[in-house]
């Protein structure tokens, strides 16, 4: 009898170990695929866009800068797709308005599209001599206008007494800014890695790239529209970088080759962007592009 006890303790025993390894990994399947069909949002990440046919002076950087460049033919060739396919290129305040904050609706008129957001860091000169061009012809030849977002560092702005190929001035973004296709955001006073510097250096850093770049546009834009949102340079922050930066700006741009899950986004000042470079081909960022996703509510998140 005592043995028969103890064989039905075990059989209860080992039906509640399996019964509990069941449901642990039927939960663990459950989060993987929530996490895989939640709704992604693609941001790309580019630097110098060089004319690999034509190479300019302000196409001859330094190495590491050559490697992160990506050629203006095959930009081409992604922005005419994504124009063809009537692609919602977003601008930073709308990535907080609709998708990070999520304070707004998304407007009826994005309904069926795609939202994606391309954006361009240290303030290199091609994206304005190789790319307004292009996107120009693109405008003209199907009615649609591309928007990019700059994460300009204002420190390394040409001026009228340092003249410069290799970097953007002033009066070329707000050229590009007239003319529709900038937004103009932060990516810090002079590219300084944040994490490792002073809080004095930090200060600078974030306030002064905010003052400069708001004092470049006035008149063109409100203040509170320029530089509201930050990138971090090399991609590199710590919980003291956010929360200083979070006094001057609403958002913070990572670098970590990550599609954003914005429903599963806990920190505005953590938002993922995909690294590109010259090894990515147009067909590879076409496929990282198509999984963003198609918008059928005004509030993607709420089901």
């Amino acid at each position: 009898m005592l043995n028969k006890r103890k064989a039905g303790k075990k059989r209860k025993l080992s039906l509640t170990v399996a019964i509990a390894a069941f449901m642990g990994s039927f939960l663990s399947l459950f989060l993987l695929f929530s996490y895989w069909v939640t709704p992604r949002i693609p941001i790309i990440g580019f630097h110098g866009i060089v004319d690999l046919d034509h190479p300019a002076t302000g196409d001859i950087l330094h190495p590491i800068a050559q490697r992160m460049s990506y050629p203006m033919q095959d930009l081409e060739k992604l922005l005419e797709y994504l124009i063809r396919h009537n692609y919602w290129f977003l601008s930073a305040q709308e990535m907080q308005d609709f998708f990070i904050s999520k304070s707004q609706p998304i407007p009826v008129e994005h309904k069926e599209q795609r939202p994606i957001m391309l954006t361009f860091d240290d303030s290199y000169k091609t994206v304005y001599t190789n790319v307004i061009p292009m996107l120009e012809k693109l405008e003209k030849q199907y009615g649609r206008k591309a928007k990019m977002v700059l994460f300009v560092n204002p420190g390394t702005l040409a001026k009228p007494d340092r003249p410069s190929t290799t970097y953007l001035s002033c009066q070329d973004l707000r050229s590009g800014y007239e003319k529709g296709y900038y937004d103009i955001q932060s990516h810090g006073q002079n590219h300084k890695d944040l994490a490792k510097i002073s809080d004095n250096e930090l200060l600078i850093e974030l306030v002064e790239s905010q003052t400069q770049l708001r004092h470049c546009m006035t008149g063109l834009a409100p203040p509170a529209d320029i530089a509201a949102h930050l990138a971090y340079p090399y991609g590199d922050m710590t919980d003291h970088v956010t929360a200083v930066a979070s006094r001057y700006y609403r958002s913070g741009y990572l670098y970590n080759s990550r599609l954003l899950r914005f429903c599963w986004l806990k920190d505005p000042y953590r938002i993922s962007r995909l690294t590109v470079n010259r090894d990515k081909s147009v067909d590879y960022l076409i496929r990282m592009l198509d999984q963003s996703m198609t918008i059928k509510s005004d509030r993607p998140c709420v089901k």
